[in-house]
Formats: C-alpha cells, structure tokens, sequence
C-alpha cells in the first residue's frame, strides 16, 4: 500500500535505515495488525498525512523507537506530533506505553490517540486516566476511519 511518498519505517529496523530518513516523523503508528495498520495508513493518505509515518508492530519496539533505544539509538531525537495506540499488544500492552509516554517531559506535547478495537469501558477509563487526547474505536471501514481521523484532524491543524 506504499505510494512512494510516505517515509515509512517497520519497526525493527537497522540504525542505518533510521538514519536515512530526513525528517522526524509526524505519525507513530503503534499496531500490532498488519491489515489494521495497512488500513490506517490508507486513511492517512486519504488524508494528505501519509507522507511520514513509522509503524511499530508491538509496544515494546515503539517504546525503544521513542526512547531511542537497542537498535533504534539514532532514531530522531524529536518525537512524533500524533501517536496512534493500539491497545491489545504483545510484550507491552497500550496503556503502558500510554503510560511512559506521559511521563517522559520530552514527549509531553505528543498527541496520542488511541485507536483500537476494544470498546470495554475499563480500557476507555484508563485511557483517558494515563492521558490520551482521544479514543477511537477501530471502524470496519476505510471511509469511517477517514472520518474519525479528519476530525481529529481539524482539532489539532
């Protein structure tokens, strides 16, 4: 589903492939679906925000992404504008990185939306009790997450 234009990283990565990108990214989408994420990258590009994006596929790859840490040591310094959270991951789950996220300074001014499947009220709680701007349930189509994501969007422009 790649275009061309996106900078696109899947996580794990080498360092010199870290190296090659040229900006740090905008969007840190953290998935641990590949068609969930394929989806919403889809929707990015819809969008016109599909042009830096890195996908993690569990918590524990984005924390060492964010926290420039094993591998990703010359991952950019500065943090993603929007991170988008999955919660039911291997490893480490969403709402502990949701966790660390807000409690490094570095990454304070992150907005982090949690998209996932779950619409368990206890999930929803937590989330917003660690500090997420927004939590969306997973649609089932393209054109409902584009939906979701525009206005989402438009808050943050």
């Amino acid at each position: 589903m790649d275009s061309g234009c996106t900078s696109r990283i899947s996580l794990p990565a080498s360092p010199n492939r870290l190296r090659a990108v040229n900006a740090p990214p905008r969007i840190l989408l953290i998935d641990d679906d590949p068609a969930g994420a394929e989806l919403t990258i889809a929707a990015l590009h819809e969008l016109g925000l599909g042009q830096n994006i890195v996908v993690a596929s569990d918590g524990e790859e984005a924390l060492d992404y964010l926290f420039r840490r094993n591998s990703f040591i010359h991952a950019p310094d500065s943090p993603p504008s929007v991170v988008l959270l999955d919660l039911k991951m291997p490893k480490v789950d969403g709402h502990e990185v949701l966790r660390q996220i807000r409690a490094d300074p570095r990454l304070a001014r992150t907005h982090v939306v949690v998209l996932t499947s779950s619409d368990q009220e206890a999930d929803i709680a937590r989330s917003r009790e660690l500090g997420t701007d927004a939590y969306l349930v997973k649609p089932t189509s393209i054109v409902e997450l584009i939906e979701q994501l525009s206005r989402l969007a438009s808050r943050w422009a």
